[in-house]
């Protein structure tokens, strides 16, 4: 499990460094997340120490926000004077999220032979 996370860290550090080397406009995290699918993705599996480390992060993700959410407090006055983008790209954020989601889902049951609700109601004959 320990090497689990240190190969994160290692990701994430190697994705700060590109952002940094190359002038990326990219969060280093961002460029470490996808370097680490890129490696899920050859490898063809996804391993048991891997699975174990994430999901204990994944379990504790809560307690990872406070340090983020009190530092955009140092920064209260920006946000108070920029709230309009602030609030705009939130709840775009929120709607893109959504029908993203909404698309995958429908793609997965597409890919699975199933039907939803409303597909499968509009199969029946009406009596």
């Amino acid at each position: 499990m320990l090497y689990a996370f240190l190969a994160l860290l290692v990701l994430q550090w190697v994705g700060e460094v590109l952002v940094q080397a190359l002038g990326l406009p990219l969060p280093g995290a961002l460029v470490g997340a996808l370097l680490l699918l890129v490696g899920l993705l050859l490898l063809g599996r996804l391993p048991k120490a891997l699975e174990q480390t994430s999901g204990a992060l994944l379990q504790n993700l809560m307690l990872l926000f406070i340090p983020i959410v009190a530092g955009v407090m140092l920064h209260f006055e920006r946000i108070a004077s920029e709230w309009l983008p602030f609030l705009a790209s939130g709840i775009g954020g929120a709607v893109l999220t959504l029908l993203v989601t909404a698309a995958v889902f429908r793609w997965l049951l597409q890919r699975s032979g199933q039907k939803t609700e409303v597909e499968a109601e509009a199969a029946e004959p009406k009596a």
